[in-house]
């Protein structure tokens, strides 16, 4: 009788309940999830599965994901322990949790080299550039001259695209079932083929893929972008939730253009197949209309100040879009937008908000975002920000309802 392949999940939330488990659990793995919300993880300890809702416009698909369990973050020895012993991990923590889960993850890199147990894949389901090589120099200070040869022969630290929209569950529902969580049907989880080690695992709806910076790219300038300016167009026009705003016909426009200019930039810098591109541009725009969802402007813009960045959803592509020859039009309007959104909540917009009363806007520009002063792109932001903060918006956009 074969051994039940087991999974390790670092992160027990939105990605990792609401896409990874599932993909996992329909694979045959048993799940474990690590997590540092201990009433969390004692739910799923005590229950052994959670409730997955599948959302749509017209529909709602309950499933129950069975086989799991969970321990904490701080139980370093068992956490060690199962990355040691498990067939496949993944991270979906957020970004700057990586660093805190590095000693442990590396105890169980040094536990496995010991027992000649390899190779072992870890999906780094993070919305960060170049991912793997980061979260292997957090790992490298916490292991053996051995142990870095391990790391670096038998571990596959594999980037991914995670394109599932899972919202936050409203408190009134997470208090009735603190495991429940919902997220949209779409299921692919495009990888990168190069990083792997060994044989690359069968999961359900994992796609291994060449050329993948094309994907990374693709995802953050077309998804993010698309979220990001429909939370910020959106803020600026009093709208809670991002389907409100994208029913706006000017929200709607801009956002369109703004997805269009940077995958006209996608196609001029990857060979992306422009029919193709497109096409996804349409269906996320219908995706990001499911109302079921209720995904907020808040989830969508909070921590302007990352989102904001050189490389990031909005100013990356912008930048791209200069740098293949395209003008940003609707990208500045997305930047500026972003530069005006201030939820009290929001401890990254307040900071945002202290630098630009504190500096000219070009330099916050050029500190947050990376653009040059007395750059095309910035004037366009510039320009933009202040018919913005003046109550005025653009009267045309190259969007099409």
């Amino acid at each position: 009788m074969s051994r039940e392949r087991r999974g390790v999940i670092f992160g027990a939330g939105n990605v990792g309940r609401g896409f990874l488990g599932q993909l996992l659990s329909e694979s045959g793995y048993r799940v474990l999830f690590v997590d540092v919300y201990e009433p969390l993880v004692r739910a799923l300890a005590e229950r052994g599965s959670y409730t997955l809702q599948l959302v749509t416009d017209s529909k709602v698909e309950e499933l129950e994901i069975s086989g799991v369990s969970a321990v904490s973050s701080f139980d370093r020895e068992v956490v060690a322990q199962a990355v040691a012993e498990c067939d496949l991990a993944a991270t979906a923590v957020g970004v700057g949790a990586l660093p805190k889960l590095a000693p442990t993850v590396a105890a169980g890199l040094e536990q496995r080299r010991l027992a000649g147990r390899g190779p072992l894949n870890l999906i780094i389901c993070e919305n960060l550039r170049n991912a793997p090589d980061l979260f292997a120099e957090m790992l490298r200070p916490h292991l053996s001259k051995e142990g870095r040869a391990f790391l670096q022969e038998q571990v596959g630290l594999v980037d991914a695209v995670i394109g599932r929209m899972v919202p936050l569950i409203p408190k009134e529902i997470s208090e009735q079932d603190l495991s429940l969580i919902m997220a949209e049907p779409y299921k692919v989880l495009p990888v990168n083929r190069d990083r792997f080690r060994g044989e690359i695992p069968d999961v359900v709806g994992m796609e291994a893929r060449d050329n993948f910076a094309a994907y990374v790219d693709q995802k953050l300038f077309t998804h993010n972008a698309g979220h990001a300016m429909i939370a910020y167009l959106g803020y600026l026009n009093g709208y809670e939730y991002g389907y409100q705003a994208l029913n706006d016909p000017l929200v709607r426009g801009l956002t369109e253009q703004a997805m269009e200019e940077s995958s006209d930039a996608l196609v001029r810098r990857h060979g992306i197949n422009p029919a193709e591109q497109y096409a996804h541009v349409q269906d996320l725009l219908l995706r990001f209309r499911n109302h079921r969802l209720g995904d907020t402007i808040f989830r969508l813009g909070r921590d302007p100040i990352r989102k904001l960045g050189p490389e990031d959803r909005l100013a990356g592509a912008a930048r791209l879009v200069v740098e293949t020859g395209g003008r940003p039009t609707a990208l500045a309007w997305g930047i500026a937008a972003g530069l005006l959104f201030d939820p009290a909540e929001d401890e990254s917009a307040q900071r945002l908000q202290s630098l630009l009363r504190e500096r000219p806007i070009e330099v916050v520009l050029q500190q947050v975002s990376g653009i040059e002063p007395g750059s095309q792109l910035s004037d366009m932001v510039i320009q933009s920000y202040r018919s913005l903060s003046a109550g005025n918006w653009p009267e045309t956009t190259g969007g099409t309802d």
